[in-house]
């Protein structure tokens, strides 16, 4: 007798044991000059420019708007940009930055082995904090010497050119890669031998709903996400207000602890690949500690910060550690969803995404709710309301998550004669 898992690894070709440990030791010589990891920057440069084009009209719109007030008075005719043009700009940029980020993850449920899942998923999602940085660091310089319209020019080049590289060099799976060795192929089909990658199209909504390991990730999405996008929309307004600071130091100080940010999700992940595949910790362990730690350090620096605003140095030291524990979430439980449902990675990840931009409408709004209550306080209840809510999510995960692959996201497997 003989499952059905078992004949599709005779009909596959995968090797034995003693082919499976040389093609690994093989693989892991090759380093960052596999396809695998060429992958990882393809898709590093293709978050880079979905971040960088959907800042690009909040960076531009002050030039914009006062081009146009300025030259008003010698053509009545000219149209100014109005909240609902970028409004619906930032929608439509919104639509096509999801398409990436969820389609992303359905790919490398079929291209990242386990023991390098973090590094290859951190190398992608870098990206993101490197477009966040250059742009709030070069788009007002650009805007000012060379105009506003280059900053869409230079940055949707960019866009261009990573669409040169992605069509050519960007496939579905390992086995239909034209230019991949086969070292390297067999090498990740081998590593992926023991989990069902399949695309699953019947989703099992009621065995997702009452999955407590789903739930965990759901909450920490959420809660870790609040914490984020209330640092990305006031940090700016925190340095430029209570910190005294002008314009141009703003932009610049703002964008530091993205630089730093990005910098850490890889060596993060190259670290939690480390210790999984010198078998020093197991996965689910990895991933609940990088959260912890993640979770605990960020919101710890930042409930003292508005204690220590009358040092700018301090207050910048304070936002930066923030940003660069708060990346080792990134190979905690953000990437938690590939580890329990590699089948249903894309739709995971598209849902996991909604319950992030659910946080992100509700923390700026009660951000600000609570300076223009009270600018002596008010600081202190938005970190100190961020941080609780990092926390509580932080609990929920540690108790509930997992880090196996859940019956309801295994195909049944079928006995034959």
């Amino acid at each position: 007798m003989s499952t059905g898992a078992d004949l599709k690894a005779r009909e596959g070709g995968i090797p034995n044991d003693s082919n499976l440990n040389m093609t690994q030791e093989q693989s892991f010589k090759k380093g960052c000059c596999s396809l695998r990891h060429g992958l990882a920057f393809i898709l590093h440069l293709c978050n880079f420019s979905v971040y960088t084009q959907q800042m690009n009209l909040s960076i531009a719109i002050t030039a914009m708007v006062n081009t146009t007030a300025a030259s008003s008075h010698a053509n009545a005719s000219i149209e100014r940009p109005t909240t609902d043009s970028q409004d619906f700009w930032n929608e439509t940029l919104q639509e096509s930055k999801v398409m990436v980020l969820t389609g992303q993850y359905s790919m490398w449920a079929k291209w990242a082995p386990p023991l390098e899942r973090s590094q290859l998923i951190t190398i992608a999602a870098s990206g993101s904090m490197l477009g966040t940085f250059l742009v709030l660091i070069a788009g007002g310089l650009l805007c000012q010497a060379l105009g506003w319209p280059y900053i869409f020019y230079i940055f949707g080049g960019i866009g261009c050119a990573c669409c040169l590289l992605w069509f050519p060099l960007v496939y579905d799976d390992p086995q239909n890669h034209p230019f991949i060795s086969t070292g390297e192929k067999r090498y990740i089909m081998c590593s992926l031998a023991q989990e069902d990658c399949s695309l699953g199209w019947s989703l099992p909504i009621k065995a997702m709903v009452k999955s407590l390991p789903l739930w965990a990730i759901v909450v920490s999405y959420f809660c870790e996400y609040w914490l984020l996008f209330t640092i990305m929309a006031y940090t700016p307004t925190y340095i430029s207000s209570v910190l005294q600071a002008n314009l141009r130091d703003s932009g610049i100080l703002s964008a530091l602890p993205f630089m730093f940010g990005c910098v850490c999700i890889i060596l993060g992940g190259l670290l939690a690949d480390f210790l999984l595949s010198r078998n020093i910790l197991r996965l689910v362990t990895i991933r609940k500690l990088f959260t912890a730690l993640g979770v605990l350090v960020s919101s710890g620096i930042l409930v003292p910060l508005p204690w220590v605003s009358s040092s700018l140095s301090t207050t910048m030291a304070f936002l930066v550690l923030s940003s660069v524990f708060a990346s080792l979430c990134d190979s905690g439980a953000l990437i938690n969803f590939l580890d329990i449902a590699p089948r249903y990675a894309g739709f995971l990840k598209g849902l996991l995404q909604v319950f992030s931009y659910l946080a992100g409408g509700i923390a700026p709004t009660v951000a600000g709710f609570f300076i223009s209550q009270d600018s002596e306080f008010g600081w202190r209840n938005v970190f100190l309301l961020a941080a609780a809510i990092d926390v509580v999510g932080l609990l929920f995960y540690l108790i509930f998550g997992r880090a196996e692959v859940q019956d309801w996201a295994k195909e049944p497997t079928f006995t034959h004669l």
